[in-house]
Parts: structure tokens; sequence; C-alpha cells
């Protein structure tokens, strides 16, 4: 599986990541997934994204990511929103946390760049008996003309394949690849819940190219050549705005047996 390093792309990421429904919240609330006092680790954190919004929601909650870059804007972040979220740099296969100490384990838009049999057993170590997962993938729609224009650009610089392990995927659900469904339960992780929202993100010219520089197309190009792309989609796309982007959002609920 080809890896992403979306250190080179921090900037953007902190800044185009943010595009999480609000409605999110009471979904996993009525499913019973309560976050308020609860041990919770954001595994695959990134810039804090999901993060964030856990500790406001009074999740006693650690972030976790490989990239010290991603972490670096989480913690500046920190700072400017007057958090104090402790961040950790480590793997989804090695986390080094301790063992049996979490109520739940939350991933958003990073399942399928893990080593997952081995981010599974990683998970089971650090969650408490009974424990929780949540697996969470966002992303915006195909249909509306700044997307039709956006990929007819980057189809010129790069192949638009399914991120990840789900490159290699023939079939998915929702988003998700059906070996994932197979694994958890060979692995005892119990499908408790499966569901989507839709939701629309509106975006300016510049945060939408920013938006595009964080997705791992972008992220995996040298970065002369990532600049030569975002330029052509900058002069490519209209000026009228806001572009009102349709989204979804995919949450599988897993809990240990």
């Amino acid at each position: 599986m080809e890896h992403i390093d979306f250190g080179q792309v921090a900037k953007s990421y902190a800044k185009a990541r943010e595009d999480i429904p609000v409605s999110i919240w009471d979904s996993l609330y009525v499913r019973g997934i309560f976050l308020d006092g609860r041990k919770v680790v954001d595994l695959g954190c990134g810039t804090g994204a999901l993060t964030r919004k856990l500790a406001l929601r009074k999740a006693n909650v650690i972030g976790v990511d490989p990239s010290k870059e991603l972490l670096h804007h989480a913690n500046a972040l920190n700072m400017a929103k007057n958090y104090n979220i402790p961040y950790v740099q480590g793997t989804s296969e090695d986390t080094g946390l301790q063992d049996s100490q979490f109520d739940i384990v939350t991933v958003m838009r990073a399942w399928h760049w893990f080593d997952r049999e081995k981010a599974i057993q990683e998970i089971k170590r650090i969650l408490k008996a009974k424990g929780t997962l949540v697996v969470i993938d966002s992303g915006f729609l195909v249909g509306s003309p700044v997307v039709a224009k956006t990929f007819e650009v980057l189809s010129k610089y790069v192949k638009l394949k399914p991120a990840g392990s789900k490159a290699d995927s023939k079939q998915r659900i929702n988003g998700f690849p059906v070996e994932w469904f197979d694994e958890w339960q060979k692995n005892d992780l119990e499908l408790k819940e499966f569901f989507r929202l839709t939701y629309t993100v509106s975006y300016t010219k510049q945060t939408w190219v920013e938006r595009i520089e964080s997705v791992s197309w972008l992220a995996g190009l040298e970065e002369k050549v990532r600049k030569i792309a975002l330029q052509e989609l900058t002069d490519s796309i209209s000026d009228q705005e806001p572009f009102v982007i349709p989204h979804e959002c995919n949450v599988c609920i897993l809990r240990m047996q």
C-alpha cells in the first residue's frame, strides 16, 4: 500500500479538515455513545479536528498520530483555541499507551492507512473490556460543477484512485471495503451500528483549494508538481462563491465482545 506523508501539506490540512457534521454528535448519543467523562483515544488524529470536538463534549481525550508536522499544528491549535489536549506521536499499530485504559477509540478518515490487523490488536490492547471502536469516514461527493472541474484538472497530474487500502477493494458498502467487516468480526469486534449522514459544506475559492491540497492525491505529489496543479485548479474553477458542496459521513460503531 502506498504511504502518503501528509506532513508535506500540514498547513492546508490544519485549515481544511474541520468539515465534521454537527449532526454526528446527536447520532452517536442516541446510539449509546456517551462522551462526557469517557477516556478516549483519537487514533490517526492528524491536526486534531475530531480530537478538539471530542474535548468540547467533555471527553477525556488524547490524540495519536505518526506525523510530527501534523501534531505541531494540533498543538498550535491547542494554544490558539485554549485547549489542553495531550498529543502523542505514535502509530495505530504501536500507540505507546497503557493497556486497558480507554473506553472509546475513534478513527476518522484514517482506517484505510493502517496496517489493519496490527491496528486491531493494538486497539484491543488499549481498550477496556467491552470498549468501543468508532470508525468514521467522510468526504465530498461528486456531482457539483466545482468538483467535476477539480477532478478534470487533477486527473492531468495524478491517477484518481481510492485512498490507501480502499484502492485494493473490489466491493464497498457506503465507502467501507467489505473486507473490513470480516476482519472486525474475526477479531471479536461486534458491529453494533452502521449509518450514514449527509450534509453540505460551504467553501470560498481559497478554502476549496486548501481542502484539495490536503487530500492524498495532492499530498503524494512532489512539491513543485503540487503547486503547478493547484495553480491550474485555482485558474480553472469559478469565482462565484460560496461553493456549497454535498458531503457524506459514514460511521461504524463496534464493541469488543
